[in-house]
């Protein structure tokens, strides 16, 4: 397993030799930094972690400013962990880059969906709406709240709510190409989140 944390820049299209278009997402992932190595005997599984984007110290508390300079940095925006790796491999405050990925690899791409605000059962739960005729007093509303003798409603009951801004994976993307030299990533299709918000890369599990 591997991986790499980096940011949406948007997205574009590449041509095949043959003239076929591709659809791509570019990712920036530069400046990653091994902060953390986690074994079993002092935490009970493998992983790395990682910090992206610089951080001004000043914005930074006390704990996050000391523990990137145990890895020789300054503090990170956007931290995660990477499990399943070999940590042999890593060393604290060792760079990864782009180019642990090849291209034609199979990536896993998580990150935080757009947020949507609020928004009725119809839109953000896909139910059905009532008849329109003006005689009907039901329209787009959330349906029958249960049984009345228990006197609440249940858990999981699908209601009006804050939609979207969600951790969501997109799995089996393709890596069209990696660019070294400006730190990039190109993987076919779209990813979860806006411009600039922060991603995580890791080799697919189902490939």
């Amino acid at each position: 397993m591997k991986g790499i944390l980096g940011k949406k820049l948007g997205m574009t299209q590449v041509f095949t030799p043959e003239g076929n278009v591709i659809p791509v997402t570019v990712i920036e992932a530069s400046s990653n930094v091994v902060l953390q190595k986690k074994d079993l005997e002092n935490d009970g599984y493998e992983a790395i972690q990682l910090g992206y984007s610089d951080k001004k110290e000043a914005r930074a508390n006390k704990p996050e400013v000391g523990h990137a300079k145990k890895a020789g940095t300054t503090p990170k925006r956007y931290v995660r962990e990477i499990r399943g790796v070999d940590l042999a491999g890593y060393e604290v405050g060792q760079e990864v880059k782009v180019d642990i990925f090849a291209e034609g690899e199979f990536v896993d791409v998580t990150g935080i969906s757009k947020g949507k605000g609020f928004q009725g059962v119809i839109k953000r739960w896909g139910q059905s709406r009532g008849p329109m005729a003006h005689g009907s007093r039901y329209h787009r509303r959330p349906g029958s709240m249960g049984s009345i003798a228990a006197n609440r409603v249940f858990k999981g009951k699908n209601l009006p709510g804050h939609m979207g801004h969600e951790t969501v994976t997109i799995q089996n993307l393709e890596v069209v190409k990696v660019d070294a030299e400006r730190n990039v990533l190109l993987v076919k299709g779209s990813i979860p989140g806006p411009k600039n918000s922060f991603v995580k890369v890791k080799q697919t599990i189902k490939k």
